[in-house]
C-alpha cells in the first residue's frame, strides 16, 4: 500500500498542519475539524466549544516512506499530550489532544505509540484514541496558513517554534 490516512488533533490546526506539511511521504495535511455531534463543522460553531469538534489535521501519507509510527513520534513532541483540552493560550474541547483511527491495525499503533510516549512525561497523557468518524474541512482560508502567514503574531509565537523543533529533533524526516 502506498498510501494511508490518519486524522490527529493536538491543538491549533495551524501548527500540526505547518509541522506535517514538512514531512517527507506525508502527501496531505489537510485542517478539518472531526468528534462532535453536529451535522456539519464550521470554524465559528467549532470555536464556541459547544460542537465537540476537535481542530484535526487529516493526513494522508505513503507509509513506504513514512511509517505511522513515526508520524506519532512527531505528533507527542510537537505539542503537550498532558493538558486536557488546551494548548498553550488555546483552551477549550476543540484542541483536545486525540488520535482518530481507521482500523485496528492504527489503534494498536496509537496505543503503543501513547504507552511509548508517557516514559518521557511525568504527568498522564490524556490524549483520547477513539473511532475516526465524519471529517469536515476546514475553511479555505485556514489552508497553509503558515506558509501563507508566517509573519502574523500567532504564527511567529506559536506556530513558528513547533516548525522548528521538528526540523531540529528529525531533520532526517524533512522534506
Amino acid at each position: 500500500m502506498d498510501h494511508d490516512t490518519i486524522v490527529l488533533g493536538g491543538g491549533c490546526f495551524w501548527c500540526l498542519e505547518a509541522v506535517y506539511e514538512e514531512v517527507i511521504g506525508v502527501r496531505e495535511a489537510l485542517s478539518g475539524y472531526m468528534g462532535g455531534t453536529q451535522e456539519e463543522a464550521t470554524y465559528t460553531q467549532v470555536c464556541t466549544g459547544q460542537t465537540g469538534h476537535a481542530e484535526v489535521v487529516h493526513l494522508s501519507f505513503n507509509p513506504k516512506v513514512v511509517s505511522l509510527e513515526k508520524l506519532l513520534a512527531i505528533f507527542w513532541n510537537i505539542h503537550d499530550p498532558t493538558t486536557p483540552n488546551q494548548q498553550g493560550h488555546d483552551k477549550g474541547p476543540q484542541y483536545r489532544s486525540v488520535i482518530f483511527y481507521s482500523n485496528d491495525a492504527q489503534f494498536q499503533c496509537a496505543q503503543h505509540a501513547k504507552a511509548e510516549a508517557q516514559k518521557r512525561f511525568s504527568a498522564p497523557i490524556v490524549t483520547q484514541i477513539v473511532p475516526a468518524s465524519i471529517f469536515y474541512e476546514a475553511e479555505a482560508y485556514h489552508r497553509h496558513y503558515f506558509k501563507n502567514n508566517p509573519e502574523a503574531g500567532y504564527c511567529q509565537a506559536v506556530v513558528a517554534p513547533k516548525v522548528k523543533k521538528f526540523q531540529q529533533t528529525y531533520p532526517d524526516l524533512r522534506r
